[in-house]
């Protein structure tokens, strides 16, 4: 009987360089689609931050490119997991087992891109509560009208009742509660809830008019409730700094129109 020899075919090297090639073209594309779409998302926010800074009035959503820059880095991942495990499979069948250094290349760039994932995603979300930081610093002092713009978390007729009951407490005189927006409304016009409370206390208010006669047309002290756009309500005022310079108020009498910032303070919590 003739022993029969069981054969073994072999790949040769050029179809190990073969594959070893078609793998790092595959990983050229996972990563320029991880490159380009990182460009993308990143031009967006950048966008964003510049609308932020220059107080854009009309704020534009640059929200598609982001996620598109993520998509693409998303499709770059896919590509190199599924260039990995495809030249893995094909040196298997071609009878070798051996991961190469190509393979590892392929996993760690989809590894990356799954980082750059996450970031892109997170720094979406710090962009978004910068924005909205940013809106609240452009509401700050203004140097050239003395006008402060505190954030109130309730609503304006809420943020009203707060304070009369905070000027009641301390035996306040309200003279007045001017509701523009009420007024409006009666002329049929609309305008988001506007409006201004009117107070003082003679004691503190005759030495400041005495004083600096100039600033009766400043007082009694005026607190304005308003609610913007986005219906975020603000508490608005004249700071006592800008009186004093506006109207010469002596240095010891600035407690007496200082209140004000405290009651806008304690009203917007």
């Amino acid at each position: 009987m003739v022993p029969t020899t069981e054969s073994k075919s072999q790949a040769g090297l050029a179809d190990y360089l073969a594959a070893e090639r078609t793998l790092l073209a595959w990983i050229r594309t996972g990563l320029a689609l991880m490159g380009l779409g990182f460009v993308v998302a990143r031009f967006g926010l950048f966008l964003q931050q510049i609308q932020s800074i220059q107080h854009a009035s009309a704020a534009q959503s640059y929200g598609l490119s982001l996620w598109f820059g993520t998509a693409l880095i998303a499709a770059g991942v896919a590509v190199n997991v599924f260039a990995g495990w495809h030249h893995v499979r094909l040196v298997r069948q071609l009878d070798q087992g051996e991961s190469t250094v190509a393979v590892v290349i392929a996993f760690f760039l989809a590894l990356v891109g799954l980082v750059m994932v996450i970031y892109l995603i997170s720094l979406r979300s710090s962009s978004g509560s910068k924005s909205q930081t940013l809106k609240e610093v452009s509401m700050t002092p203004n140097s050239d009208n003395g006008i402060v713009n505190v954030p109130s978390h309730q609503s304006v007729d809420q943020t009203l009742e707060k304070l009369q009951a905070m000027l009641r407490t301390k035996g306040v005189a309200v003279f007045a509660l001017i509701d523009h927006s009420g007024e409006a409304a009666k002329v049929g016009m609309k305008m988001p809830p506007t409006k201004v409370l009117i107070f003082g206390n003679p004691n503190a208010g005759t030495p400041l008019m005495v004083a600096a006669p100039s600033l009766a047309i400043d007082l009694p002290l005026k607190i304005l409730v308003w609610e913007d756009s986005q219906s975020k309500v603000w508490i608005s005022y004249n700071t006592p700094q800008y009186l004093q310079k506006r109207h010469g108020v002596p240095q010891e009498l600035m407690p007496n129109i200082a209140v004000v910032e405290t009651l806008a303070a304690k009203a917007g919590e």
